[in-house]
This record gives structure tokens, sequence and C-alpha cells, in this order.
């Protein structure tokens, strides 16, 4: 089985968590093309196999999340798992649709965005939420981001909680996201539940839980399938040899990513760079 399974995460699993059990369950290598926090659920792409070579191609995908922010409390970790370290009136003039949409609004395009000292981004050889826990705080350099698009979905004035969705860039942190909203709202807050519905073409609607895994309820994307819009190159018989040796063959094609077909048979995927295809991922 070489491929990509769309896992819809449950909270409080890790990443790492279902990445052991599909192994356990398919007998297959199994990654991932990026972590989601334990206490955020949905979109997961595993990828099997072979499909595990397709990393490099799915790992700078964007994103859509529905997001619930609690307004009036910060906490340490910028979620619901942290303890609660300040408190902050909510101004009343908030509760209205269009003053949050203006607010929201104003996060669209590119930024730079300050990441969450809880986060796994590596320093001089350790994760950032190992130096928090010790108490130390680093100087971290913004990250460039963008916000292709962010709505509003519900106020929960009840609750104090506002829920929106947002379409953003690989490397985008909605915890920091969050706390930025909250303080243009002119109190503060946290990310209370995440809810990851996209990634890339990838939707919670092909997903299945680990547990249709266990019973044997899925299906695959196969490598063919993933790359699907790349256009394709036909080889005869006698050069499938050659590819397979890491022979790079001539051709008149224009640069990029191709499907290699030989006999209307699948081979792999390959790349040409300069009139020469070589090999990439091979699943014959």
């Amino acid at each position: 089985m070489d491929g990509v399974i769309i896992i819809n995460k449950s909270e409080k699993c890790t990443s790492h968590d279902i990445v052991q059990k599909a192994k356990k369950i398919l007998n297959e290598k199994v990654g991932h093309t990026g972590t989601l926090d334990p206490m955020a659920t949905g979109v997961l792409p595993l990828l099997i196999g072979k499909g595990t070579l397709c990393s490099k191609y799915l790992i700078n995908h964007d994103k859509v999340y529905d997001v619930q922010l609690t307004l009036g409390k910060k906490t340490e970790t910028a979620d619901s798992e942290g303890k609660v370290i300040d408190e902050k009136s909510i101004p009343e003039e908030i509760w209205h649709a269009k003053v949050i949409e203006t607010i929201l609004n104003k996060f669209i395009g590119k930024q730079k965005q300050m990441p969450p000292m809880y986060s796994a981004i590596k320093v001089k050889g350790k994760k950032l939420y190992e130096y928090a826990r010790q108490g130390k705080t680093l100087q971290i350099e913004p990250r460039t981001i963008d916000i292709y698009d962010i709505k509003l979905l519900n106020i929960k004035k009840e609750s104090n909680q506002i829920e929106f969705q947002v379409h953003c860039s690989k490397g985008t942190y909605i915890r920091s996201l969050c706390e930025d909203i909250a303080e243009k709202l002119g109190t503060v807050g946290y990310m209370s539940k995440l809810n990851r519905i996209k990634v890339g073409d990838f939707s919670i609607k092909q997903a299945i839980t680990i547990e249709d895994m266990q019973k044997g309820e899925f299906s695959y994307m196969s490598i063919e399938e993933l790359f699907k819009d790349k256009p394709q190159v036909s080889l005869n018989e006698k050069k499938i040899p050659l590819l397979l040796n890491g022979v790079k063959l001539t051709t008149k094609e224009q640069d990029g990513v191709y499907r290699i077909y030989s006999n209307n048979k699948f081979i792999g995927i390959g790349i040409i760079e300069k009139g020469l295809l070589k090999r990439d991922i091979i699943t014959m």
C-alpha cells in the first residue's frame, strides 16, 4: 500500500500516537506531513509506504481551521491546556458582529507573526516548549505568514467566546493569532478549540477515524491519484530499466514534475530539468 490516508484526529491524541497505531494496523512505513497539537482535532494526512517519499510535495500546503477563541483570560500556553496567567475585562462594545468582523479582516494578508514559546521550533538543538517548561524565555524572530481569508462563524457572549474560520499559509500559529485578535479587541484571550478542516486538497469530508482503520473500513489515495494534476510522460520498455538504474533520459518536455507511464502502466514520479528526466518516486 503506497499513498495517503486522511485521518480525522481526535482530541487528546497526539499525531505521533496516530502514526504508531497506523503502523501496527497496516504493517507499513507511516509518516505525516505536519503535526496537530494534542488538543486539536481534524485533518491529519498519513503517508503510507512509498507515500512517505511524497512528503516534500505536501509540507507547504495551506490550511483551513475552525477556531474557538475564549476572551478575557490569557494562559501560559495560549490554549486551554495552560494555566491562566492574566485576566482582563472585555469591552462591551466588541459584542457586535460588524465590530468583530472589522478586526478579523485586519489580519488578512502577509504579516509577521511571533511564534508561541510553547511550540516545537528548535533553537540550539532544543524545542521552544522545553525552554518554556524550564521557565526560560528566548528571543524569537517573527516569521512571515499569510492569512488568505478569515470569517466570523459565531458569537457566544454568555461564555466569552467567538468562533471563526481561517484559511492560512504553512507555519501559521493559530494560538498566536488568537492572542493577537484578542489584543485588537481590547482584551486577552486563548485558543480554546481548534479543528483543522482542510490541508491543501485534503478535506475533513475524506477523513476517517483511527477506529475505522482498525476495523478495516478505509480506502487510500494512491500516489498516481495524488499527482493526477501533473502531466504525464510515456516511456518504452527499453528505457524503463535505464530510468530505474538512475540514468537520466533526454526529453523534449518542459521542466517540471511528471507522472511516468509505460504501456499505460503507472511507473512512478519523475522530474524533468533542462531536458533530462530523472526518477524520483518509483512504485513498481
